[in-house]
C-alpha cells in the first residue's frame, strides 16, 4: 500500500455519494449504528417492500429511487417533511429507494460521525432459499474488524424473512460480496444461474456486481442498475481475456484491505471499471450526465 492512505483512514472521509453537505451536522447528531439505523428506517422506503407498509407509490415517488448522491436523497427526504432525522415518519411520509439508498445513507451518516464505512454491492443469501439476491449492504469498522451491516432490514422486514440473525452483525456467508459470488462459481462450486434478481442471473449478472462493488470500493456507489465500460450486456458470453480480468477484480476486492493500493490503482488506471462522466441508466434506458463537482470529489477521493 506504499503511497497510499489505510483503508481505515479512506473509509472514514466521505466521496461523492456519500457526502452529505449541508445536512452533515444532522447526521453527526446520531450517536450510534442503532441510532443509524433508526433514522434510515424511519426515512426511507423500499421500493420493493411498499406493499407490506400499504403504500401504493405514484410514478413522483417510484422517480426518487433513482437518486444518487446521499445530501440529494437528504434533500427529499427534508422536502417531504422538515423533522430531525431521529424522528420517524410514516411510511407515506418517507422517501423511496432501494437496498443502495440505504447503504449510502447510512454510510453517509456514519462517515459523518467519523466511523470508516464502505458500501459493498453483492447477494443477500436471507432473501430466497437457495438463491443469492441482488443487494448492498454496508461495512463499518468497528475498531477492531470490518461489521457486515444491512441498514435496509427493519423489524417488519426481519419477521417476514424469519431472520435468526442480527442483520446489523452479521456473520460470514449471510451477504456475499460479488468478488465472493465470482470465487464460488468460477470453479463450478456454485451455479451462477443462482445468483440475481428476477429472471436475470448468470456469470454476466455477477460481473457487473462486481464492477459495481468495485466503484463503491474507491467511494463511487452508483445505482444498481447504472452501466459503464467493461460490464457485459446481459447474457452476454464473457471472454478468456475479460473472465481473466474479472477474476482479478474479484481477488481484489475480496482482499480489499490487504491489497488496497493495487484497488485503488487499477481503478485510477482502467477507463473500462472507472465511472465515467456518462452512465447507462438500466431501468430508464437512457444515458445520464453525473454531476461534475461529484467526478472531482471521486477522483480527488482516490489514490496517493
Amino acid at each position: 500500500m506504499s503511497g497510499y492512505e489505510s483503508p481505515v483512514d479512506f473509509y472514514t472521509r466521505p466521496g461523492q455519494m456519500t457526502s452529505a453537505g449541508p445536512h452533515a451536522p444532522a447526521l453527526a447528531a446520531l450517536k450510534g449504528v442503532g441510532a443509524v439505523a433508526a433514522a434510515v428506517h424511519g426515512t426511507l422506503l423500499h421500493e420493493a417492500w411498499a406493499p407490506r407498509y400499504n403504500q401504493p407509490l405514484t410514478p413522483a415517488r417510484r422517480a426518487q429511487s433513482h437518486t444518487r448522491p446521499a445530501r440529494e436523497i437528504l434533500d427529499t427526504i427534508m422536502a417531504i417533511d422538515p423533522a430531525p432525522l431521529d424522528i420517524p415518519r410514516p411510511p407515506e411520509k418517507r422517501s423511496i429507494g432501494v437496498c443502495r439508498h440505504f447503504t449510502v445513507l447510512a454510510c453517509a451518516a456514519l462517515k459523518a460521525q467519523g466511523v470508516p464505512a464502505r458500501a459493498r454491492c453483492g447477494f443477500g443469501m436471507y432473501f430466497e432459499a437457495g438463491k443469492g439476491i441482488d443487494h448492498w449492504i454496508a461495512e463499518y469498522w468497528d475498531g477492531e474488524r470490518w461489521v457486515s451491516a444491512d441498514f435496509q432490514i427493519d423489524d417488519l422486514q426481519r419477521a417476514a424473512l424469519k431472520l435468526d440473525f442480527d442483520p446489523l452483525d452479521q456473520q460470514p456467508g449471510k451477504f456475499l460480496s460479488a468478488g465472493e459470488t465470482w470465487q464460488r462459481c468460477r470453479p463450478d462450486a456454485a451455479d451462477p444461474g443462482k445468483f440475481g434478481i428476477f429472471d436475470e442471473s448468470g456469470f454476466w449478472f455477477i460481473a457487473m456486481n462486481l464492477v459495481r462493488d468495485f466503484a463503491a470500493l474507491n467511494n463511487m456507489e452508483m445505482l444498481p442498475w447504472d452501466n459503464w465500460g467493461a460490464m457485459p450486456q446481459p447474457k452476454e458470453e464473457i471472454s478468456p481475456d475479460d473472465l481473466a480480468r474479472f477474476d482479478r477484480l474479484a481477488a481484489l476486492t475480496v482482499d480489499v484491505d490487504q491489497r488496497f493500493g493495487e484497488l485503488q490503482a487499477l481503478y485510477q488506471d482502467d477507463a473500462g471499471l472507472r465511472v465515467p462522466a456518462q452512465v447507462f441508466n438500466g431501468v430508464r434506458q437512457q444515458m445520464e450526465m453525473l454531476a461534475a463537482r461529484d467526478l472531482e470529489m471521486g477522483l480527488s477521493s482516490v489514490g496517493p
